[in-house]
C-alpha cells in the first residue's frame, strides 16, 4: 500500500519501541466499533477512511485490541490497510475479555491469553503481533497482585515467534517492576492526563530506561475546577481543551505516545493539528498548577 508524503512532520517526532520507530503522535482505533465499543460502526465506510487519513497522514503507531466490538476493530484495520505498509506498528493488547452486558472482564488465565492472541492473528491478518501489552486490573483501574504467570505465558508466545514487543498496561509501579525482572517490555499503557499525574515518577524512570509510556483517557477525571483552568489556557491560546492537554503530553515527556481516538476524518485531522500547538513556559507552569489541584480518588 502506498501511502502520500507529508508536508509536515507530526508533532513529537519519534519513539523507538524496541527494533520498531513509531510516531510519538498515533492514532487509538477504540471508537471505531460501535456504542460502548461493542458491534459495527454506523458508518463502516467511514471507519474506513479514518484508518487510511491516518496512514496518509504519516501516523505509525495503531493502538488495537481483539476485544474492541469484540473483533471489530481488528477487522476494520485489516479491511483499511492490508497488506500493512513497511513502517506501521500495530499495537494490541490481551487480558480482558468482553461479556453481554458490555462489561470488560479479565481474562488472564494462559488459555485466555493464548486464545486472544491468536484471534488478534487472525482478524489482523498477520503471522506476527508487532507489539502485545498484557491488560491488568480491571476496568476501574490498576490491582496489586502478580504478573509473573500471565506474562510467561506471553513471553511463551514470543517465543514462538507469534509476538514481536510486549508491554503492560493498567499496571502498577510494582508490576512493571516485575515485569522488567521477566522480559522486557518497550512500553506502559496508563491513564494518565494533566489532572490525573500518579505516574509522574514512572513516567521519569521508564525515559531513562529506553521505555515509552502511553497515557490513555487525556481528559479524563477532571474536576469542573481543573477544567475550568484547561479551557483559560485553551481560549487564550486560540484552541480547545484536547489540543492543550495533548500538547501538553508531548511535552511532559520524550517518551510518551499518544493515542487519541476518533471515528471522523476532520477530528483526527484537527487532533493532529492541535497536538502541534506550541506553549510557553508560561503555559506549561500554569498547566502544570492542574495536578497540582488534582483530587482524583485513589
Amino acid at each position: 500500500m502506498s501511502t502520500n508524503a507529508q508536508a509536515v512532520p507530526l508533532p513529537g517526532g519519534t519513539w523507538s519501541l524496541g527494533d520498531l520507530t513509531a510516531t510519538r503522535f498515533g492514532y487509538g482505533a477504540m471508537q471505531l466499533a460501535g456504542p460502548g465499543v461493542m458491534g459495527p460502526p454506523a458508518d463502516h465506510d467511514g471507519a474506513l477512511a479514518v484508518l487510511r487519513k491516518a496512514v496518509e497522514l504519516g501516523i505509525t503507531h495503531i493502538d488495537t485490541a481483539a476485544a474492541y466490538g469484540p473483533r471489530i476493530t481488528n477487522e476494520l484495520i485489516r479491511e483499511a490497510l492490508h497488506p500493512y505498509p513497511e513502517p506501521l506498528l500495530i499495537a494490541t493488547k490481551v487480558g480482558a475479555d468482553r461479556d453481554e452486558q458490555g462489561g470488560w472482564p479479565p481474562a488472564r488465565q494462559p488459555a485466555d491469553l493464548r486464545r486472544s492472541v491468536h484471534e488478534n492473528l487472525e482478524t489482523l491478518g498477520v503471522e506476527r503481533l508487532d507489539l502485545v501489552n498484557l491488560r491488568l486490573g480491571d476496568a476501574q483501574g490498576p490491582r496489586p497482585g502478580s504478573l509473573a504467570e500471565a506474562l510467561g505465558t506471553l513471553v511463551e508466545l514470543q517465543q514462538q515467534g507469534l509476538i514481536r514487543h510486549l508491554g503492560v498496561s493498567n499496571a502498577t509501579r510494582e508490576q512493571v517492576a516485575e515485569a522488567l525482572t521477566i522480559a522486557p517490555i518497550v512500553c506502559v499503557q496508563n491513564l494518565y492526563n494533566l489532572a490525573y499525574r500518579h505516574d509522574d515518577a514512572l513516567i521519569d524512570e521508564l525515559a531513562g530506561k529506553g521505555i515509552a509510556y502511553v497515557p490513555f483517557f487525556p481528559l479524563g477525571g477532571f474536576s469542573p475546577l481543573q477544567s475550568s483552568a484547561l479551557s483559560a489556557v485553551a481560549s487564550r491560546l486560540g484552541t480547545t481543551p484536547l489540543s492543550v492537554a495533548l500538547a501538553w503530553l508531548l511535552h511532559r515527556s520524550p517518551n510518551i505516545l499518544l493515542i487519541p481516538g476518533t471515528s471522523s476524518v476532520a477530528h483526527l485531522t484537527e487532533n493532529v493539528a492541535g497536538a502541534g500547538i506550541r506553549l510557553s513556559e508560561d503555559d506549561l507552569a500554569e498547566l502544570d498548577k492542574i495536578g497540582a489541584t488534582e483530587h482524583v480518588a485513589g
